[in-house]
């Protein structure tokens, strides 16, 4: 008999997002590509939470094309620093280009 159930969708550790996103400044028309990393409780969360990260950057929109989670401790930078971060409450944004 089972006692509890195993729920292939919990995470046993911290649950790390990273969101692929492409952010735009005032005059800005081409955009900056963005992989934002957080800690959050749920994906609604996590977009909450990096939307207004943006904003206080000074993005003025963004187009997030797509949310997970980290399942393993990225070890290149700057993933790795910016997940290091995510887990002391950080929003980590890392921009390209």
């Amino acid at each position: 008999m089972i006692t509890s159930p195993d729920n292939d969708n919990k995470s046993d550790g911290p649950m790390v997002f990273i969101i692929i996103a492409k952010a735009y400044e005032e005059g800005d028309d081409t955009g900056i590509d963005l992989h934002i990393l957080l800690q959050a409780p749920d994906d609604d969360t996590a977009v909450r939470e990096a939307l207004n990260a943006l904003a206080e950057e000074g993005f003025l929109e963004a187009d997030l094309d797509q949310i997970g989670m980290v399942m393993e401790v990225p070890d290149e930078e700057p993933h790795a620093s910016a997940y290091q971060g995510a887990l002391e409450g950080e929003v980590a944004i890392i921009r390209f280009g």
